[in-house]
């Protein structure tokens, strides 16, 4: 006991980078976006679908495999009728990330408790030389 009380400031500060370290594992992968790995994973295992929030002709220049192009616009209408299955995950990407990180809570709101959002939207797909589809 006298140990924790004449070593109580290094106890503290071994208990804070503790917390540290751990932070990510308590926000999870939807705090700073999906890598493009982890993405991969969830197409695949999980039959995750890709929405690409981007506009028409952002998408018609390139779009993750197989993902459909709702706009942000139509995104809050036209969610419901694209992805029937409200358990399966859905992957939220766009060009740079940002537009679908602010649709990740209008998706989360109609029920879709499994959203991500693909960190760095297509640049970093594109970076990972992964295949792309243009229209």
């Amino acid at each position: 006991m006298k140990f924790i009380i004449d070593n109580w400031m290094l106890i503290a500060v071994a208990l804070a980078s503790g917390g540290l370290l751990l932070w990510p594992q308590f926000v999870g992968a939807n705090g700073a976006g999906l890598s493009t790995e982890r993405a991969i994973q969830l197409i695949n295992r999980e039959k995750a679908v890709v929405i690409d929030v981007s506009e028409p002709a952002e998408f018609a220049a390139g779009h993750v495999n197989g993902s459909k192009n709702l706009p942000v616009s139509e995104l809050e209408k036209r969610l419901p009728e694209t992805v029937k299955n409200k358990a399966l995950p859905i992957i939220l990407t766009c060009a740079s990330g940002a537009r679908a990180s602010r649709m990740a809570a209008v998706a989360k709101k109609l029920g879709y408790d499994q959203t991500h959002v693909l960190a760095g939207g297509m640049g970093s797909w594109r970076a990972a030389n992964l295949p792309i589809e243009k229209a």
